[in-house]
């Protein structure tokens, strides 16, 4: 039975918190995909990071798919879908004969029928995908929709978040070993 509009709400509310107050991306990008599919019914979702070069997307969060199709190959910005990295919503509505998808056979062996992309953006850049795979042919709903949109939103701003927190940690431990050299230098040359 698909969820209402409070369902949608409570559970958006609680992947807010868990994102502020938590910097560990990992959890935060699991429990997206986990509630994605038991909230919307889905077959599976994945979130994919965008490599610094732009050209490969590496899975960072995955729900309800097998391993041996995550694990497929890498997955090519150019090949896989790629509408979705100039920011567009893209609903494949037959994985099994569509060019856009990199690994066809793999989708008809895993029995995904249709998949829905979404980009995953900061500051109007995008840093990755949200991916919701069906078992059978699927439109979403403007309600899913919505709560699709906030998934995204708020993922991104998590991995944003814990990105800056280790680049803030990186600076600062470097810094402290900074300091701490220049203490034991100026002790040797007392």
């Amino acid at each position: 039975m698909p969820a209402n509009e409070l369902e949608y709400l409570k559970l958006f509310k609680q992947l807010c918190k868990k994102i502020n107050s938590s910097l560990a991306i990992d959890e935060v990008l699991q429990s997206i995909t986990e509630n994605a599919v038991k909230m919307l019914f889905i077959k599976g979702c994945t979130v994919f990071l965008l490599d610094k070069g732009r050209k490969r997307l590496s899975v960072s969060s995955s729900c309800g798919l097998s391993e041996a199709y995550i694990n497929k190959g890498p997955v090519d910005a150019e090949k896989s879908i790629v509408e979705t990295l100039s920011g567009k919503w893209v609903l494949v509505s037959d994985a099994n004969n569509d060019d856009r998808i990199q690994y066809t056979q793999e989708a008809i062996k895993e029995g995904i029928a249709s998949i829905l992309s979404v980009p995953m953006q900061v500051k109007g850049k995008v840093i990755g995908v949200l991916r919701m795979y069906t078992s059978e042919p699927r439109e979403f709903s403007d309600l899913e929709r919505e709560f699709i949109s906030g998934l995204a939103e708020i993922g991104s701003i998590g991995i944003e978040n814990a990105r800056m927190y280790s680049h803030l940690k990186a600076d600062h431990e470097r810094l402290i070993s900074e300091v701490q050299h220049w203490f034991e230098f100026g002790a040797v040359h007392e």
